[in-house]
């Protein structure tokens, strides 16, 4: 299984980027997958999400509305565009796959529940740097 990360660069505050994460090994309409970031200093923070089931979105605060999710399962690879770009959204991107969107969503969604360990997400791909300047 591989989840490759892609599309990261710097951008001034205000721009766009669109990331890509091509998956091998697995079947998206069997693994839920999600976009994860981290800053330096900061634990790794979950931004996105895309149900296998039925391809349902979910977002966390800081990306609603700047950030949108998709997926191509013709080419096994979810896609997130992010617009309004801002310098607090510099991180190192990474995708991942879990079979359980529960311990996915708890990264994403407050009310979920309790964060979930990172380790019971099932694969995690290498990150993409995101640098936005001001």
């Amino acid at each position: 299984v591989q989840l490759q990360a892609s599309g990261g660069g710097s951008v001034q505050t205000g721009g766009s980027l669109r990331l890509s994460c091509a998956v091998s090994g697995l079947n998206l309409d069997d693994y839920n997958i999600a976009w994860f970031r981290q800053a330096p200093g900061k634990e790794r923070e979950g931004i996105s999400c895309i149900a296998s089931s039925d391809g349902a979105k979910y977002y966390a605060k800081s990306a609603k509305g700047r950030f949108t999710i998709s997926r191509d399962s013709a080419k096994n690879t979810v896609y997130l565009q992010m617009n309004d770009l801002k310098p607090e959204d510099t991180a190192v991107y990474y995708c991942a796959a879990g079979k359980i969107i529960y311990y996915l969503l708890t990264h994403i969604l407050p009310d979920v529940g309790k964060k979930s360990d990172l380790g019971d997400v099932d694969y995690w791909g290498r990150g993409t740097q995101v640098t936005v300047s001001s």
